[in-house]
């Protein structure tokens, strides 16, 4: 009976997780249509919601969105959009902030989470995965001596919360290894452990 219960667990629990999450994204993404006008959302021309419909019209204005600022006069209009905030004195911290963040990590120029790293941490005798975001910048670089660099350690099993951390290069390791690969085994709590690991890795494991 155990068994059986176990083998159960293994197959619906992932199953169940997935569609918590995919539930969790849809729903979010379908308040786009209250943006709509009442007379035009599905509730009232057809007499109950439809799941998802939300999501595809968030998706179509995401896309018309590029589309539409991938030109000049779309550039021009995105500029003076961005003039007009910059002029408000809380919001231009606030957008300017977020817009630096969300050019680093979507942008395919950028380099944010483009290596994972092996470093110390909580202390010297424990090793921890984390993702390289670049070097410090700014007067935080004048106060440290040495060559550093700045990463973020990602908590498990969700990752979009961490830690923000200074190091000297000297300790930290970089991975063979995809990120896709360590979000999965950070995810996973080690469970799911890389297949792409390197085999000297393997090797020095084994003796030890």
């Amino acid at each position: 009976m155990r068994k059986y219960f176990i083998t159960g667990l293994l197959i619906l629990v992932p199953l169940a997780i997935t569609a918590w999450v995919l539930n969790l994204v849809i729903s979010t993404m379908d308040q786009s249509l209250l943006f709509v006008p009442k007379a035009w959302q599905p509730s009232t021309l057809i007499g109950f919601d439809i799941p998802g419909l939300g999501t595809l019209l968030t998706i179509i204005i995401v896309f018309l969105t590029g589309l539409l600022t991938n030109n000049l006069v779309g550039n021009y209009v995105v500029k003076l959009w961005e003039k007009l905030l910059n002029r408000i004195p809380v919001v231009s911290s606030l957008y300017s902030s977020v817009k630096q963040v969300s050019d680093t990590l979507f942008s395919s120029s950028g380099n944010a989470f483009r290596k994972a790293v092996l470093i110390p941490y909580p202390h010297q005798n424990s090793w921890t995965i984390a993702f390289l975001t670049g070097t410090p910048g700014g007067d935080v670089r004048n106060h440290l001596v040495g060559d550093f660099v700045s990463v973020y350690i990602p908590t498990t099993p969700n990752p979009t919360s961490g830690f923000f951390l200074m190091m000297a290069r000297k300790d930290v390791v970089e991975l063979d290894m995809t990120v896709d690969a360590a979000l999965k085994y950070i995810v996973s709590m080690g469970v799911v452990a890389p297949e792409d690991a390197p085999k000297v890795i393997l090797e020095e494991t084994k003796i030890n």
